[in-house]
């Protein structure tokens, strides 16, 4: 009965870590159509969409099937929860990284605003903080999920950063405020990818340690 119950949190492991990877690839391709002005790149993104999608129905059905046929308790419990909870959080993230792609695609329309220095760094960031993630949830390390809980507080800096630097741009020329409106939005979408990989790494930490991360 143990070994059934293993066998079937390390594929619902394994199903979580494609889920991540997909969604990392679309980040990643998000990120080179908007700093590119590749429309073709940013299609592709929102199409890899449904797939993330997908992945997310497939693994919760997984996890209610597990708890149905087990009825684990104790750290197995929260980890199942955790999962369903955090495919949830990661099929946000996707979406977001979609936004950024549709944005890309209006922005690749007319020459850049300026070139890009913050958004890239944020990518950056929240690429480093959904590696950590993953690590967190497959080696149940409570270590790197608070070491996303650090890196998301960069990413808000950072937002908040851009915002003020848009701002000014709008201020000084109006005719800037289209694209400067445009990337503000991507820059909260972002933003709200970061948001999305807290939430997991919060529950990563109360899932291996039993206790709620103090920040």
């Amino acid at each position: 009965m143990r070994e059934a119950l293993d066998r079937e949190l390390t594929q619902i492991t394994e199903r979580f870590l494609e889920m991540a990877g997909r969604t990392r690839e679309m980040l990643e391709g998000a990120t080179e159509a908007l700093t590119k002005g590749d429309a073709a790149r940013a299609e592709a993104v929102i199409r890899e969409d449904e797939e993330v999608d997908r992945l997310e129905y497939a693994i919760e059905d997984e996890v209610i099937a597990t708890i149905a046929r087990h009825q684990p308790v104790a750290s197995d419990l929260r980890f199942l929860v955790t999962i369903l909870k955090a495919v949830t959080d990661l099929e946000r993230a996707g979406d977001y990284a979609a936004h950024v792609a549709e944005d890309a695609l209006i922005l690749a329309k007319e020459p850049p605003l300026k070139r890009y220095v913050l958004l890239p760094q944020m990518a950056r960031r929240l690429l480093e903080m959904l590696d950590l993630v993953a690590k967190s949830i497959a080696e149940k390390d409570a270590g790197a999920a608070l070491k996303v809980l650090e890196l998301d507080d960069e990413v808000d800096d950072l937002y908040e950063q851009l915002t003020r630097e848009l701002i000014t741009y709008m201020l000084e020329d109006p005719r800037t405020i289209g694209k400067a409106l445009t990337l503000l939005r991507v820059a909260r979408s972002y933003e709200r990818f970061g948001d999305h990989l807290e939430n997991i790494a919060e529950r990563v930490v109360y899932w291996v340690t039993g206790q709620a991360p103090h920040r």
